[in-house]
């Protein structure tokens, strides 16, 4: 073994991103500093030049970060496939509407495109199935609403839109933190949105997984933010980062699309990636797994910094006082619009080529022998139809067709 110098300093090579290793973990390469005793028969080595002290730098393999197989993601997108399907079974359009989008589907066929522009089932399936309705939230105290809603679509292009970004993001996060944190990072989180939908979204039913993905992108910045020094290109990473969430916001200003649960996601998860996904110091893992001797006593490097158990404590205390205070209001019936008369405006902003009106839909129907009389009211304009002969199924998919 060859002699060298004592390293002045001892150098880490940190990862860009840990769990990008291939092997199953993260690792770093570092030199440590040993003792070399001579071997038996060899003359000793030349004297150190003066002022050196003489030992050998041996370059030891430290595993950092399990890398986890990401098997609870997939199962995420598979029972939301599989509950749209449902839905659209229950839904049965030809049964209960005039005309259908892909007939040859048979009960699988969607709603006409007037009524359901995203291929999907009508609204009134939906609510059956358990779609986040304030009403029944609190007056019929269907509370489970809050997460079943969580895993029911509007439609196919709603369902690939958000199964698509959930593979991208969640996949990558449960391999780094595994199963367990990322569940429930993403069923918390999810909830979060609900329970903000909820309080401002009175008259109208919200569907989705869009809050569970936002929760997902707040943890992973409040991830970046707590674990900032183990990050090679920190503010590169921190822009794109804030460039995407940002440009995902801005499309919930669009109407019919519930930015609050999107709001309430992503609050929710920044907070939870702050409790969750912090990582201990780099120093603290090298010190904890390097061989005996190779760092000074004096060296205690702590598990985690100052900052990151500040965080830890007070993300933690302002989810339990931010669920509470927000549960007790909602089934109390409490409408946070009369308390924020601008906070509208975070949903929905109205346009020349669109209005903002959340005005609930109603359909009156009076029979007379054989005609029927259909009267909607939509946004505040009140139209008739007069029908004849059909039956209750039918003229319940007439309202929802004639009525949207």
């Amino acid at each position: 073994m060859i002699n060298r110098e004592h390293p002045t300093d001892i150098h880490i090579g940190v990862p860009s991103r840990p769990g990008s290793s291939s092997s199953g973990t993260s690792k770093m390469i570092h030199p440590v500093d040993v003792e070399t005793p001579p071997a038996e028969g060899i003359a000793p080595a030349l004297p150190a030049a003066a002022g050196s002290t003489r030992s050998t730098v041996a370059y030891g393999e430290i595993k950092h970060f399990k890398s986890w197989f990401p098997w609870l993601i997939p199962s995420f997108v598979v029972a939301n496939v599989v509950m749209l399907g449902i839905t659209m079974y229950v839904n049965d359009c030809p049964k209960n509407s005039v005309s259908c989008v892909a007939g040859f589907l048979g009960r699988f066929s969607f709603q006409p495109f007037k009524e359901n522009p995203l291929l999907g089932p009508s609204s009134s399936t939906l609510e059956k199935m358990g779609a986040l309705d304030v009403t029944k939230v609190v007056h019929k105290h269907q509370w489970w609403r809050l997460i079943t809603c969580m895993w029911l679509h509007g439609g196919v292009f709603h369902l690939l839109a958000n199964m698509l970004s959930l593979l991208v993001i969640g996949i990558r996060l449960e391999q780094e933190f595994g199963f367990v944190r990322i569940g429930l990072l993403y069923l918390i989180s999810g909830l979060g949105g609900s329970l903000l939908s909820s309080l401002f979204i009175q008259n109208n039913i919200s569907v989705g997984a869009s809050g569970a993905l936002f929760g997902l992108l707040g943890g992973m910045l409040s991830e970046l933010i707590t674990n900032w020094t183990i990050y090679a290109n920190k503010f590169a990473a921190l822009l794109t980062l804030v460039v995407i969430i940002a440009i995902n916001l801005a499309v919930g200003i669009l109407p019919h699309v519930d930015n609050f649960a999107h709001i309430g996601g992503f609050l929710s998860g920044v907070l939870l990636g702050f409790v969750f996904l912090i990582r201990p110091q780099f120093g603290w893992v090298s010190q904890r797994h390097a061989p005996p001797g190779s760092f000074s006593t004096s060296a205690n490097n702590p598990k985690f910094k100052m900052y990151q158990c500040i965080l830890w404590i007070v993300s933690l205390i302002l989810l339990i006082v931010g669920f509470t205070v927000g549960l007790v209001m909602l089934f109390r019936g409490v409408d946070a619009n009369d308390h924020c008369k601008w906070c509208h405006y975070l949903s929905c902003i109205p346009t020349s080529r669109w209005s903002c009106n959340t005005q609930p839909v109603s359909c009156m129907s009076d029979q007379l022998g054989d005609q029927i009389t259909l009267t909607c009211s939509n946004n505040g304009k009140s139209s008739t139809y007069t029908l004849a002969n059909a039956t209750a199924s039918q003229i319940q998919g007439l309202c929802s067709q004639l009525c949207s």
